[in-house]
């Protein structure tokens, strides 16, 4: 059973940064891609970045130049940098695991293509 916990985030102003990490339990096989996604109310849940097996990362425009997508395979963790925050970042992230085990192209934004889901952290942004 792969089990995904989120850590981080909080509270800060715009301008400023945060960080969210992502362990994962489980001992997951194979060479899954990963992925931080977020969901604001009101509004559909964003992919935010990925990254697959090959450390390639792709980035939401909305995202890109300011967060920063990292994986370590060593401690199965995933670590979102996020920088330059501004008010409309503030969302409940998630970390998600890709159901590619063999996920070597572009690692994909798509929630249809994740299967295992951390329960969220919550990032405000205020101005």
């Amino acid at each position: 059973q792969v089990d995904l916990v989120e850590s981080g985030g909080g509270s800060e102003q715009s301008g400023r940064s945060l960080s969210l990490s992502c362990s994962v339990s489980g001992n997951p096989k194979g060479d899954y891609c990963m992925a931080w996604f977020r969901q604001a109310p009101g509004k559909e849940r964003e992919g935010v970045a990925s990254i697959n097996a090959l450390d390639f990362k792709l980035y939401a425009d909305s995202v890109k130049g300011r967060f920063f997508i990292s994986r370590d395979n060593t401690k199965n963790t995933l670590t979102l940098r996020m920088t330059g925050l501004q008010v409309d970042d503030t969302a409940m992230y998630f970390c998600a695991k890709s159901k590619s085990v063999r996920c070597y192209g572009n690692p994909p934004l798509l929630g249809g293509e994740y299967s295992d889901w951390g329960r969220g952290r919550q990032v405000t942004v205020s101005s």
